[in-house]
């Protein structure tokens, strides 16, 4: 895909991407795509799926008590359970506000880990890198943002997001729907948003503006993207999801870089708008 080499012209040092339709064929490459990145918050979406599995599995209840009082499992993946950014701070009643958390889901994988009896890491690796063959994925630090993987492993776990194999299609069309709809809420880099909508533990686009996915991104694109210059979209009217991992922080060089490489890669699918 020649839309594919506009990440030769960012401000990094190293880039590597793929597109990746929802039969799992990979359509294009770019870079080096066995190279290890750090992924920052992309890794929600991994601890996102792990939790997925524990609710199939029946080890864990979305309703479940969990975090702070009135918080359960739901609302902590969603972002709404009133935990701060980045302390154990209540800023919030549960549900009544989307306030972006890291704190909140180190609570919900310490919750999965306790209920499991398996480390979370463990069971991460368990119940998503060793079933679709992510070899080169680790979570080594915190579960909202330690998370080390390729562009290669994670084509696999963007396949598996489009058809699920480790849990129902029910279930991931659930985490790829807004809960908690209607809540305001700060979009890390992107500022107040009137509908900060978010599914559970994969970010909704909806109606955001701005945004970092394209104007040609169907409002039912969700993914997530990351502090250390990442992203994973799935973009489902298109039929198609987009990994790009780089080794430059997140900027304005991103917010300038991003939605037009996504828009480019739309159009030459044949989604322009």
């Amino acid at each position: 895909m020649e839309s594919l080499q506009a990440v030769s012209s960012w401000p990094v040092d190293t880039a590597a991407t793929a597109v990746v339709d929802a039969r799992g064929e990979v359509l294009g490459t770019h870079g080096p795509v066995d190279h290890r990145f750090p992924l920052a918050s992309v890794t929600k979406l991994l601890t996102s799926y792990a939790v997925l599995v524990a609710v199939e599995e029946g080890a864990v209840e979305w309703d479940q008590p969990a975090g702070p009082e009135g918080s359960t499992v739901r609302h902590l993946i969603a972002h709404t359970s009133g935990l701060a950014f980045d302390s154990a701070d209540v800023q919030a009643a549960p549900g009544s506000k989307r306030i972006y958390s890291n704190t909140g889901f180190q609570v919900l994988a310490d919750f999965v880990a306790a209920a499991t009896e398996i480390p979370f890491a463990r069971y991460l690796a368990e119940a998503v890198f060793e079933p679709l063959g992510m070899a080169s994925s680790e979570l080594t630090g915190s579960a909202g943002a330690g998370g080390v993987s390729t562009v290669s492993d994670l084509v696999r776990f963007a396949a598996e997001v489009q058809a699920p194999k480790l849990v129902s299609a029910e279930l991931v069309a659930e985490a790829t729907t807004v809960a908690f709809p209607g809540l305001r809420g700060v979009l890390p880099g992107f500022g107040l948003q009137k509908e900060n909508d978010w599914g559970l533990g994969f970010e909704v686009r909806a109606a955001k503006s701005p945004h970092w996915t394209g104007s040609a991104s169907s409002p039912r694109t969700a993914g997530h993207f990351g502090q250390s210059g990442t992203f994973l979209w799935v973009d489902p009217d298109a039929g198609v999801a987009c990994v790009t991992l780089t080794d430059r922080a997140f900027g304005e060089w991103a917010v300038s870089a991003w939605p037009a490489f996504t828009d480019g890669v739309l159009a030459e699918l044949g989604h322009a708008r």
